[in-house]
């Protein structure tokens, strides 16, 4: 595990990559932030490499700063050099390869980021926040299987690539127990979670697209490109882009007004209850393969389970 402050970073932003050295200020500054102030880990997916100039995370959406064309997650998140406005882990990560041996590293990251988390929230006296999108969504689900009780406020997958199974198992550890997950999905998705099930699983396993199995009350599944769930996030003064691609990975983050959403789960959680925004959701996500074969969809339904 490894981090170092970045130049051209704001001050609230640390670039910190798997497997290098922790720099000696890290807990220092995790330890003098003002009350309420968040503490965020922010985790690309698939295909991002630290060491990779043309790929590198920092250099794309976990830059502070914006680049035209690019989401800037940490200034979208609110981390843009302000008194008072929380640390922002950019945490990098070798994702490039094959799925499958990309895959079983986002665990093995996972795991170790657990213990950071672990430490972040004792040095913060506060719970750390998660965002992740695709095999960033795993690391994070991995980080909440490893993390000591207490130490994970809210997370967020954004297209998680990773099964419902595994997400159940972390769920049901100290850290998970605690912890509230927002799994935001989209049918734009569907392909992709289907070749994550087809090429790692043969088909046995089902990917979060679908939703866990089983409902948990600290687990919400909001599927962003259903107009039901638009208009309810709308009601709850969250409005945000209309309209579909038949297939995105890339929407749950690209999608114009989403993350004022996010902002608002992990900075602000008080305003932004799980019980209210359940509350207003639909009552569950539509079937697979309706955005591809609207058709089709009751036939389809099955594939939910």
């Amino acid at each position: 595990m490894a981090t170092e402050l970045r130049r051209g970073f704001g001050m609230a932003v640390m670039r910190v990559n798997a497997g290098e050295a922790l720099p000696g200020d890290l807990w220092r500054r995790a330890a003098g932030l003002p009350q309420g102030a968040p503490v965020i880990v922010m985790l690309h997916g698939y295909r991002y490499s630290p060491r990779s100039p043309a790929h590198d995370p920092h250099r794309h959406i976990l830059s502070p700063e914006a680049t035209p064309g690019v989401p800037s997650w940490p200034r979208a998140l609110g981390f843009q050099n302000r008194p008072g406005e929380g640390l922002g882990i950019a945490f990098g990560w070798e994702a490039r390869g094959s799925l499958q041996g990309a895959y079983a590293r986002a665990g093995q990251v996972g795991a170790d980021l657990g213990g950071l988390v672990s430490e972040l929230a004792a040095q913060a006296g506060r719970p750390v926040g998660l965002i992740g999108h695709s095999l960033g969504g795993r690391v994070a689900l991995q980080a909440l299987a490893g993390a000591e009780a207490g130490s994970v406020g809210r997370v967020i997958l954004l297209n998680g690539a990773e099964f419902r199974d595994a997400a159940a198992e972390a769920m049901e550890r100290p850290a998970g127990a605690g912890a509230e997950v927002i799994n935001v999905t989209a049918r734009e998705n569907d392909l992709f979670d289907f070749g994550l099930e087809q090429l790692l699983a043969r088909g046995r396993r089902r990917a979060l697209g679908c939703g866990l199995a089983q409902a948990r009350p600290n687990w919400v599944d909001l599927q962003i490109d259903h107009a039901a769930t638009l208009d309810a996030l709308a009601e709850l003064g969250f409005p945000t882009a209309r309209g579909s691609r038949l297939m995105s990975h890339w929407t749950t983050f690209r999608r114009d007004g989403l993350f004022d959403l996010y902002r608002t789960a992990l900075c602000h959680p008080w305003a932004l209850p799980l019980g209210l925004l359940r509350l207003h959701l639909p009552d569950g996500p539509q079937p697979r393969w309706s955005r591809l074969l609207p058709r089709s969809a009751a036939r389809d339904a099955p594939l939910r389970a």
